[in-house]
């Protein structure tokens, strides 16, 4: 099946789409594909695609590229599918999802992937990826569909139950785990590096040296995590050059280390026994205890929120790097250090290019974690060769985490049930299980205040 057709939709995405570009451009086992590259956003469009055709050039990868604003007219005869998409403007809407509950007295703790901006989020984001997902029944129905748009559970679920597609979610959160790792053990396991990170956010100013943290540690050892996207939890921490088990290890520096650092996770871990992947901001999002209004948890725990202007100025500055590799002012050989979040090995996997073992893939659970509903989408370590995807059985995880998982993925379903069929008293079952959560009457002003807002996107629910 090598060659294949691969098709990138949301190529001009700031997060995924430039790295992903690049790691297909540079596999030697995937020249000579076809490239079909898809974003409704013209102008980015136009310019990934120059830069697609010269990296094409200048690396020799053979190539054949073509540019398509409607996905439709991409998609016929694809073998898979890699979706990046978010409906636009992604940070002005993201910041209305965390402040519309605020007018209530919600305060959630983030407002990406869970809590009332978890449901928004999702709500926006499941209709454009289902018509992608029925445009492939039609035309290519053998084709993988490989998702990296949040919020992951809810929209992976979506593909899985409402539509013939196969679909694996890929998220690089498992590399956090890594970063907190290295940084622990990082004289036990030699790693070289001076600078320490002080938490875990997605904080622009950090994140060089979390991802030179989490390299190292990934040359030296192996995590095990499972649970949901981002909300995972460590198994087993193993030196891949011994197998022994640095869990005990961890744990006593961990219990040594800065007790300011990370305080939620290290809360959690302490009496759950199972350190979150994640870190603070994202595993704040599925628990009970981070919107009291009286304790203020957020405070007492300094959950940070995302920088939503200044990551959409980081965004407008990704087009003008381009801009610059088009001219000649940057190096495209800069773009050889983008980590490919895993498409592109599971692309060649998948086709027919060998065994891989994938840190972290989302599939639907089937017996994967025992105490976990089937059918649910679980984040497992996973098995891809010619025959799919196949995530790794676990066992079971500890019965308290395993009903934080749970609960979780029940408000993810009702949401999606909600979603395709417009029906807003699931969408208030929804809000109701969530954690964020308190009041009945509260839940129903935030879904209507919603609604309203996002009437146009989410029609569904005013016929």
């Amino acid at each position: 099946m090598l060659p294949t057709k691969i098709v990138l939709i949301g190529a001009g995405s700031a997060s995924f789409g430039l790295n992903t570009l690049a790691n297909l451009m540079m596999s030697d086992r995937l020249h000579g594909s076809e490239l079909v590259l898809v974003d409704k956003n013209s102008e980015a469009l136009s310019l990934v695609g120059q830069l697609a055709e010269k990296l094409n050039r200048e690396w020799g990868s053979r190539m054949e590229i073509t540019t398509h604003t409607d996905h439709r007219t991409a998609l016929e005869g694809a073998d898979f599918v890699v979706v990046s998409i978010e409906v636009p403007p992604r940070e002005k809407f993201w910041k209305l999802d965390y402040e519309i509950p605020l007018k209530y007295g919600v305060r959630q703790p983030y407002a990406e992937n869970g809590g009332p901006g978890g449901f928004a989020h999702a709500a926006r984001n499941i209709g454009p990826l289902l018509e992608i997902a029925h445009d492939m029944e039609d035309l290519c129905p053998d084709a993988w569909m490989i998702n990296f748009s949040n919020p992951m559970i809810r929209l992976c679920d979506a593909v899985n139950r409402y539509s013939k597609i196969k679909v694996v979610g890929l998220c690089h959160q498992i590399y956090m785990g890594y970063a907190i790792a290295g940084l622990l053990l990082r004289e036990d396991l030699g790693i070289e590096i001076e600078a320490k990170f002080s938490n875990t956010a997605a904080t622009i100013s950090q994140m060089d040296i979390r991802r030179d943290f989490a390299r190292q540690a990934f040359s030296k050892i192996d995590i095990v995590a499972a649970g949901i996207n981002h909300f995972t939890w460590i198994l087993g921490i193993y030196d891949k050059s011994t197998g022994e088990d640095l869990y005990p290890r961890f744990k006593e520096l961990w219990d040594a280390y800065d007790q300011n650092f990370e305080p939620l996770t290290r809360r959690v871990y302490q009496f759950f026994g199972l350190l979150p992947v994640a870190g603070d901001e994202h595993i704040c999002e599925y628990l009970p205890w981070m919107s009291d209004p009286i304790t203020k948890p957020w405070e007492k725990y300094d959950v940070m929120l995302y920088e939503w202007d200044l990551r959409d100025a980081k965004r407008k500055e990704s087009f003008i790097l381009i801009e610059k590799m088009m001219e000649g002012e940057v190096s495209i050989n800069t773009l050889k250090d983008e980590d490919s979040e895993g498409a592109v090995e599971l692309i060649q996997a998948l086709a027919g290019g060998g065994t891989y073992y994938h840190l972290a893939v989302n599939l639907p659970n089937l017996g994967y974690i025992g105490n976990i509903p089937d059918q649910a989408v679980v984040e497992v370590p996973g098995i891809i060769n010619g025959y799919g995807v196949r995530g790794l059985g676990i066992g079971e995880l500890p019965q308290g985490v395993a009903e934080l998982c749970r609960r979780e993925l029940t408000t993810a379903q009702l949401c999606v049930d909600a979603v395709v069929h417009g029906d807003r008293h699931l969408a208030m079952q929804s809000l109701l299980l969530d954690p964020v959560i308190r009041d009945i009457d509260v839940a129903k002003q935030i879904l209507d205040n919603y609604l309203e807002t996002y009437k146009e996107l989410l029609p569904q629910f005013w016929h």
